[in-house]
């Protein structure tokens, strides 16, 4: 593809094609970047990132080099061709001002600058510049350097050629200061870059990204370079997994001006993670590309199952959940013109996406089974042992189904639910044991407020099958109050409570059980992370008692303001919790449990992070120890009120 643009396409000053003006963009910009959040700050690397790489998809760019600069500003270095400084005659300016000054420009709307890109699903850089205090851009080319700096958007004067350069050298340079007035925060993460930067990496074959953070303090650097691709993708997401064999499926080629691109690996969990991408941008709602993909493999392993005999002729067909189990699979697709479907605009919905993937994927995977039948065995008996585990499943599922139906109650019978039937105004605390579970049966609001109590640690959804998990009492009783069923079953209209809160002990044994419950979640009811329902409840840490005054503490710096206001005297009687069920029923309504006082942290997910969440959760509580283990040692220094 990089080579049919090389011969055939020019990428000169009037194939910056406009489209409209830049006006809007300081007024309202949540519009054009999302909002105005850390989120929103951190798109502005990402836009002009990925002007670099779709330079890199063109065959151009080899290294992106970003930097975090001390004073919070972002310098992003490329080595493609710089960006065209010539006159654009439709403007009457240099190109380069254009594509800096003007919204929707670029060389990415058929004017012949690029066969794919990446950039055309964002906004640009003339928004960057728009929501910058300064910028300024210096590129390399034909032995000549040129640069044009702005302000708030505006230009400060001319381009202008300020040196020379190697004839050999080429490739842009852009420094900006993300503007304070419009952003709530403007210190970048990081760990945020890192994440984005390693999967752009991941995506685009042989491109190098430098990550370098020269802030005081920090001084981090990461150097993103994977000649394996995707391949290497998967191999990263399953490194807190035991593969089921050690070669990556990859199965690569261009039909319909579709390059298709997928890499695959079966592992020993029960989940499947598979994650599509169009010209490097993550489709979290999947599409015709993920369609093409799923009918391909369940198509392609039911052909080999039946042909060799794994398969009966009167055995029924693998199912494309069985066939996934345990799968890491990444689809990359680069497509001229995609087009999107849906509000959020996360779902592709090309036609021909479908096709060439279905195509590419059964023709390259049907090979790779027929030249690895030790392989093909080992994901056919791992599919069968998933289809028994769904059938018996099925059956425990139906069996609660018409219990529920005879005894005339589908709730659990440790359940006290709530008097209003509105799931608008309910909630419902999920309460680690039966004393706290009793303190806040007593404390509630009986009409809003439901309470169901756990006893001890609920089962590890990371390493068990769906049969397990329907025979899990305690999971049992969560699936049954919600109201929603899990997993194919899910249907959110169902939900009888607007909050689920996830209410454990403050210690390491609370934050066990938690994680343990937003594991159950994040795998089967993921929906209710994502559409807000799910909270963690923040129960005090200390109670501080001075003569007739009473303060609670939620943190060891709260406590150390209180004791600063109120003196640090000998009478002061210091309370450390070490459990919800030191306090009394009034204790905890007022701390925790009262919407008026209490602290509820959101769950919250994210898109655009969904592969290292995914990492996150198999590092936490799947079976490998070693992964764990660095992930305890890279964050310990961020943990707070550890008692040891």
């Amino acid at each position: 593809m990089s080579e049919e643009v090389k011969n055939n396409q020019e990428y000169g000053a009037d194939q910056i094609q406009i489209l409209e003006g830049l006006e809007a963009v300081r007024k309202r910009p949540g519009m054009y970047i999302g909002s105005t959040s850390a989120r929103g700050l951190h798109h502005l690397v990402y836009e002009i990132v990925d002007n670099a790489v779709d330079e890199a998809l063109a065959g151009y760019c080899t290294h992106i080099e970003v930097i975090i600069e001390e004073d919070n500003s972002i310098t992003v270095k490329d080595d493609g061709r710089g960006i065209p400084v010539g006159m654009n005659h439709k403007a009457g300016k240099s190109a380069l001002e254009v594509v800096f000054t003007v919204l929707h420009a670029g060389g990415k709307f058929g004017g012949g600058g690029y066969k794919v890109s990446g950039g055309l699903h964002g906004v640009g850089a003339s928004v960057v510049n728009a929501l910058s205090t300064w910028l300024t851009v210096e590129v390399c080319r034909e032995g000549k350097v040129y640069s044009q700096s702005y302000k708030r958007g505006h230009t400060d004067e001319p381009v202008k050629e300020i040196g020379t350069c190697n004839p050999e050298d080429h490739g842009t340079k852009v420094h900006f200061l993300p503007d304070p007035k419009i952003f709530e925060e403007t210190v970048f993460d990081y760990d945020t870059l890192k994440q984005r930067l390693r999967e752009t990496a991941f995506l685009t074959k042989g491109l190098k990204i430098t990550l370098k953070d020269t802030r005081e303090d920090s001084h981090h650097n990461h150097v993103f370079h994977y000649a394996g691709g995707i391949k290497e993708f998967v191999q990263y997401l399953n490194r807190g997994k035991e593969p089921l064999y050690e070669e990556v499926i990859y199965c690569e080629g261009n039909k319909e001006n579709v390059y298709v691109e997928v890499a695959l690996q079966h592992n020993d969990s029960f989940n499947d993670s598979t994650y599509s991408f169009v010209n490097n941008i993550i489709t979290p709602e999947g599409g015709t590309h993920l369609a093409g993909f799923r009918n391909a493999l369940t198509k392609t392993f039911n052909a080999y199952a039946r042909a060799n005999k794994i398969l009966k002729d009167s055995d029924p067909a693998l199912t494309g959940d069985d066939i996934r189990e345990g799968l890491t699979a990444i689809i990359s697709i680069k497509i001229e013109e995609p087009q999107f479907e849906g509000q959020t605009k996360q779902k592709l919905g090309n036609s021909e996406a479908r096709g060439a993937v279905d195509s590419v994927v059964s023709e390259k995977l049907t090979y790779f089974l027929e030249q690895n039948p030790e392989i093909a065995k080992n994901i056919c008996e791992k599919s069968l042992l998933a289809q028994r585990a769904r059938e018996a499943a099925r059956k425990a599922r139906d069996l609660t189904r018409r219990k529920s139906a005879l005894e005339g109650t589908s709730l659990p019978g440790k359940l006290a639910d709530c008097s209003d039937k509105d799931p608008k105004n309910c909630e419902i605390f999920i309460v680690e044991g039966d004393s706290a579970g009793g303190s806040a049966k007593t404390a509630r609001s009986r009409a809003t407020q439901a309470i169901l109590p756990l006893r001890g640690k609920i089962l590890n959804v990371e390493k068990a099958r769906l049969d397990r998990i329907y025979g899990n009492a305690e999971i049992k009783a969560m699936i049954t109050a919600f109201g929603t069923g899990i997993h194919d079953d899910f249907d959110i209209s169902k939900l009888r409570y607007d909050k689920i809160i996830i209410m454990t002990d403050a210690d390491v044994d609370g934050a066990h059980i938690a994680t343990l419950m937003l594991t159950f979640l994040y795998r089967f009811m993921p929906e209710l992370i994502k559409q807000g329902h799910v909270y963690l409840a923040t129960p005090p840490l200390y109670k501080i008692e001075k003569n007739k005054g009473v303060w609670y503490a939620y943190s060891d710096e709260e406590l150390n303001n209180i004791l600063v206001e109120i003196g640090r005297d000998q009478n002061n009687k210091i309370q450390r919790y070490k459990g919800l069920g030191e306090m009394d029923a009034e204790q905890l309504w007022e701390t925790t449990m009262d919407p008026e006082r209490r602290i509820l942290k959101r769950v919250e997910y994210d898109e655009e992070y969904a592969s290292e969440i995914d990492v996150t959760f198999t590092t936490l509580m799947g079976d490998k120890v070693e992964p764990r283990r660095e992930f305890i040692e890279a964050n310990a220094k961020y943990v707070k009120n550890l008692d040891i």
